[in-house]
């Protein structure tokens, strides 16, 4: 792909970006990028033109997402790529396998990516909510979308995130950063993520930990001041 082409798809994925969340700004498509470059370097089948552009516009529908949610943005941002570079004199075909990478790369009822560069596309999406960074994009999304840290369980308990229903942070964890490792296409990627998972694991472990010891502490101490320790205060948030 020439500078001229690539400086195309770049200014139409920044005008698209306007808007998102910050979770998934032009910040989150360039590391995706990075990582799929990086990936694509080890599948000497993959047509790297086609990872370039289906990166640059895997998320151009998430401010459409954002307003509506019943919009799938995978979706819509295939059909809007697909448009984009078929006015813009890419090659049709080129255009239509770009489409399918960014169509399948949210991985949602049983529509896996089937070419390598749609895997490519899914893997270095998926590496960006691996580690530290995606322990930061997740909290950074809880809190655009007024979701929660952790829950409480009606007997006053701390929710660990596991079989959640609800938006927290413990859910999200359990539902996908936890096992997104074992969920990734190519060796490459497989490797990046195991290189992150410790980080998230053991900031996970650190908060749980945390926010129990500090819950314990607290309900101890409000029973002694509230009725002088003979009985036990069922809390169902934290008071503090």
């Amino acid at each position: 792909m020439d500078r001229e082409r690539y400086d195309l798809l770049d200014a139409y994925m920044h005008k698209r970006m306007r808007g998102a969340d910050g979770a998934h700004d032009c910040e989150h498509v360039y590391r995706v990028l990075g990582v799929a470059l990086d990936v694509a370097a080890s599948e000497p089948e993959a047509d790297v033109d086609v990872v370039i552009a289906a990166c640059l516009l895997h998320d151009i529908a998430r401010r459409d997402q954002l307003r509506d949610k019943h919009v799938c943005h995978a979706a819509l941002g295939a059909e809007k790529a697909e448009k984009f570079l078929v006015k813009n004199d890419f090659d049709e075909d080129f255009a239509r396998r770009v489409a399918e990478c960014v169509r399948t790369h949210r991985f949602r009822k049983g529509d896996a990516p089937q070419s390598i560069e749609a895997q490519i596309l899914y893997d270095a999406d998926k590496i960006d909510v691996c580690g530290a960074t995606g322990i930061a994009r997740t909290l950074l999304y809880q809190g655009h979308s007024n979701g929660a840290l952790y829950a409480v369980r009606p007997d006053g308990s701390l929710a660990d995130g596991l079989g959640e229903k609800g938006e927290t942070f413990f859910g999200e964890y359990k539902r996908k950063l936890e096992g997104i490792y074992c969920r990734l296409f190519t060796a490459r990627a497989r490797e990046i993520a195991r290189e992150r998972q410790a980080a998230a694991r053991a900031f996970y472990q650190s908060m749980l930990a945390e926010v129990y010891a500090s819950r314990e502490k607290g309900i101890e101490l409000l029973q002694k001041q509230l009725a002088g320790g003979n009985s036990r205060v069922e809390l169902q948030a934290p008071p503090f």
